[in-house]
């Protein structure tokens, strides 16, 4: 990898490591566990050009925070490709999963060939204390083996949501992770820029995907609402769209 960041003032994680340890535990035991929705997670959609899509990724790739896995991102985005494409499609992700974790699970995959590769990566890996260099090296290594294994050609990297707006997390646990997402988003796109099959999807306000408010989200005050999923599904779609035909 040819991006290297100091880590995050170091003095300061310092001075409030105690309180960012009590007030994670804390949101831990206290946010609502949300469950991954019913639905079906691979399938075929649609009529015209044939397309294989692989979705993966962590809770919100699952679909938490939605009714069910149509109203989900997967759902989503097949729904409004289904209209221009034969759509191959299958969704590979799990509540926890960090970017290590999806690639020690594609380890166990065997090789399938997909055109495109939706992901949503980062959050996790944020709230563990994974470091920005050894998370942007696995994003450089879990594209490789997709490219490689998998014979993906277009991917399509979902940019972190705004951590710092999320009203399960208590001040100052929101202020220290929703800076730390930001620059972990602000990486990737940076990333994704320099990669020609790789496109950068932003969530947040001004991106792509616009989150504008609590109003959006899911009851649990962290992963997104219906409304997020439909914004992030027409965006991904159109992303695609822009690629393929």
């Amino acid at each position: 990898m040819s991006i290297r960041t100091p880590p995050l003032d170091m003095g300061l994680q310092l001075a409030l490591g105690p309180i960012l340890l009590a007030q994670g535990l804390y949101v831990r035991k206290t946010i609502p566990k949300l469950p991954e929705p019913d639905g079906d997670r691979a399938g075929i959609c649609g009529r015209g050009q044939a397309l294989r899509l692989l979705i993966l990724g962590d809770s919100a790739a699952a679909g938490v925070g939605a009714a069910s896995q149509s109203e989900a991102l997967s759902g989503q985005v097949v729904s409004r490709l289904g209209g221009a494409f034969r759509v191959s499609w299958r969704l590979l992700a799990r509540t926890g999963y960090t970017t290590r974790a999806i690639l020690r699970r594609l380890d166990q995959e065997p090789p399938e060939p997909y055109d495109v590769a939706l992901t949503s990566l980062g959050v996790n890996d944020v709230t563990s204390g994974r470091t920005l260099d050894k998370w942007l090296d696995e994003q450089s290594r879990l594209a490789d083996v997709l490219r490689q294994k998998f014979s993906v050609r277009h991917f399509l990297l979902s940019g972190l949501p705004p951590v710092g707006q999320f009203p399960s997390l208590p001040h100052p646990l929101r202020f220290w992770l929703g800076r730390r997402a930001e620059r972990f988003d602000g990486a990737l796109e940076h990333w994704a820029a320099s990669q020609p099959d790789c496109d950068y999807m932003g969530i947040r306000s001004g991106g792509e995907v616009t989150v504008t408010g609590v109003h959006q989200m899911a009851a649990d005050g962290f992963h997104p609402g219906a409304e997020i999923y439909a914004l992030w599904g027409e965006a991904a779609s159109k992303r695609i769209r822009a690629r393929w035909k």
